[in-house]
């Protein structure tokens, strides 16, 4: 009789490890990562107006991603990113849409909003949503431009380098 109590203390007392251990698994799996990835790309710009220190257009940019950490999170991503700018005097701002993919085809899309000195403006990114292994992602960040090459063409910006650093969630 002894023993078989004994076998069911045991018995509670590991199924209450084993409820501790999934639970701390589960919130352990959801929580917030942190993301530091650097883009490079290349711009075309469409002015819209230029009138006398106040340019306003739209820009489509394509390149890739390098992370700068060990997890690799967004390594060698694709990126297109469109959006709409206005440059007033020396101060710009920027807004927007960024789809990063991966090698198997899966995306996540980000907004960006951006303002501050013309030539190097900073400013704030959220994850929008993601397909495939990136399905339910969110998380949200900042942005500052590193350097800019000099344009091979006119209404154009080789070597645009925006480093992203913030957080993520991706449920498991």
């Amino acid at each position: 009789m002894v023993k078989r109590k004994e076998r069911q203390v045991h018995v509670g007392i590991w199924s209450l490890v084993g409820i501790f251990a999934l639970v701390m698994f589960a919130l352990v799996a959801q929580a917030e990562e942190p993301i530091d990835f650097t883009q490079y790309a290349s711009c075309r710009f469409t002015p819209l107006s230029d009138d006398k220190g106040s340019m306003f257009g739209t820009f489509e940019c394509m390149g890739i991603t390098r992370s700068n950490q060990e997890n690799k999170v967004f390594e060698n991503m694709s990126l297109r990113e469109v959006g709409f700018f206005n440059n007033v005097g020396a101060q710009s701002t920027a807004f927007s849409y960024t789809n990063y993919t991966d090698s198997d085809g899966d995306l996540v899309m980000m907004k960006f909003s951006e303002s501050g000195p013309t030539e190097q403006p900073e400013g704030t990114w959220e994850i929008l949503y993601g397909t495939g292994k990136w399905k339910d992602i969110n998380g949200s960040g900042k942005h500052v431009h590193i350097s800019r090459g000099k344009p091979i063409k006119p209404d154009t910006v080789q070597g645009s380098v925006v480093r992203n650093t913030g957080t993520f969630e991706l449920p498991k």
